[in-house]
């Protein structure tokens, strides 16, 4: 480790000049700073029943995965999947009681012998599922490549021959693409840290890491020789929580406070746990330091400016995409949808819109599993980009609903659209031998309709498709 500590003091001064423009990168995590409003979530009988007759929830985590979670030195869960636990708490009334571990391996073990009822932060995996059942995501993280700065971008890792992957022992992201990708060479370590220490001291070509975690660990350490270098749209944290398998009510009750928390509440903590404080205030030893650097880090600022701000728009870009599908997210579609009214009513060109919902989405998740599920999901956001044309946005706005966006579209034009896309998906064989349905509801814009009658209109046309059979495209 001699390397690494020569490493970081040669780094501690970038990381001084550099660390407010580092800052800019964690802010595309923040998708909105105002905390969403509390509410409590609607139990049936049973599930109050066994809120009022059971005592706390033993809760397993991982005690060193920052800035995910971790355990403090007093014994408190800390970080991004505790805040948002203690959303589902208060919703829900359910009451954790934290089950300290080692490490992950113990907690999954933990959860294995009946020592604690409920995993926090984890992907599902066929072999998780033979012991867990889980709740919808809690959060949604893009996984990258982290390679050195001179390592090319990473397309397609199925061209890459003789290049090794790091990654920390007993990840889902190992079992996958050490089964998808065997031309690449495994290499396991014992945590976060050493799997990019390991990169960036060349021991290995790459890892693959939480987006989130990358740009944490790169920016608290100073690796500053470690780039992003590309994604796999597939590899996403779908990250839940895993409730044992004896315990169906309480995984009901979880997924439906796990269902209540807003992207708002969601960016809010994200931007508390990954934000940067920046020193303002030198010693007299460092500033002369710093003095005698300082051709040589205006120097390496140029070049890190100019490549910080190619990152900085790629992460833009996940920040507006839904991690399943690579549509566009809620966000973009709403920031869009603005943008469109704004120039159909100034220009008084006619605009419309088309929401999508896929019909008994909830039996393909009962039947295949929430993997399955999501696998369907990807299927048809490639569907939907295939059938709307360039000039329309397609985006995803939640669970198994879409919005389509046409501009310069009357609303015969748009009912025609949304027939082709529905009998688009209609002719897909989503699984052999089963075939899908999508119900469809069309509003044009009214001169002075704000965008909140528009989509309600539209709601209210897939509504009476939905009345009347589904498979269908309404207009209102």
């Amino acid at each position: 480790m001699a390397s690494t500590g020569i490493r970081r003091r040669s780094n501690r001064l970038a990381r001084r000049q550099y660390g407010l423009v580092a800052a800019m990168v964690v802010v595309v995590f923040c998708l909105a700073c105002r905390p969403g409003r509390a509410q409590q979530v609607a139990l049936t009988a049973e599930e109050q029943a066994y809120v009022q007759n059971h005592g706390p929830v033993r809760l397993c985590v991982d005690p060193d995965w920052v800035p995910f979670e971790s355990i403090n030195s007093q014994g408190e869960h800390e970080g991004i999947a505790a805040d948002l636990l203690r959303l589902v708490s208060e919703r829900t009334g359910v009451t954790f009681r934290l089950v300290p571990t080692t490490d992950w391996d113990e907690s999954l073990e933990a959860s294995k012998d009946g020592r604690c009822q409920v995993l926090s932060f984890l992907n599902e995996t066929p072999a998780r599922n033979e012991w867990l059942l889980f709740t919808a995501p809690v959060f949604n993280d893009s996984n990258v490549f982290i390679t050195r700065e001179e390592h090319p971008f990473i397309d397609d890792p199925a061209g890459l021959t003789g290049e090794s992957i790091v990654f920390p022992r007993g990840t889902s992201m190992e079992e996958r693409v050490r089964s998808e990708y065997p031309n690449l060479r495994i290499v396991t370590t014992d945590s976060e840290m050493d799997a990019l220490n390991m990169v960036s001291d060349r021991k290995a070509d790459m890892t693959m890491r939480s987006l989130i975690i990358a740009a944490y660990t790169i920016k608290k350490e100073g690796l500053f020789n470690l780039k992003i270098a590309g994604r796999l749209p597939n590899y996403a944290n779908n990250l839940r929580l895993g409730v044992v398998r004896s315990e169906p009510v309480l995984r009901g009750i979880l997924d439906k406070g796990v269902v209540s928390i807003t992207p708002q509440e969601r960016g809010r903590i994200v931007n508390e746990h990954v934000a940067i404080n920046v020193q303002t205030g030198l010693d007299k030893a460092l500033a002369l330091k710093i003095g005698l650097a300082f051709a040589l880090v205006a120097g390496l600022g140029f070049a890190w400016n100019y490549k910080l701000k190619k990152y900085n728009a790629e992460l833009m870009r996940l920040s507006r995409t839904d991690l399943l599908t690579d549509l566009p997210n809620r966000r973009q579609v709403m920031d869009r949808l603005d943008e469109e009214l704004q120039r159909a009513t100034r220009y008084h060109r006619p605009f419309a819109v088309i929401i999508l919902d896929i019909d008994h989405f909830k039996s393909v998740n009962d039947r295949l599993g929430h993997q399955g599920g999501d696998r369907f999901l990807v299927a048809f956001g490639r569907i939907l980009r295939e059938a709307v044309r360039s000039c329309d946005l397609a985006g995803r706005i939640g669970g198994e609903e879409f919005l389509v966006l046409c501009p310069e579209t009357d609303l015969e034009q748009a009912v025609q659209l949304a027939e082709r896309i529905r009998a688009a998906v209609a002719a897909y064989d989503f699984e052999p031998g089963r075939h899908h349905s999508i119900s469809a509801g069309v509003a044009a814009h009214l001169p002075g309709e704000s965008a909140d009658a528009l989509l309600a209109r539209a709601d209210a046309a897939l509504y009476r498709c939905k009345e009347g059979g589904r498979n269908k495209v309404c207009v209102l």
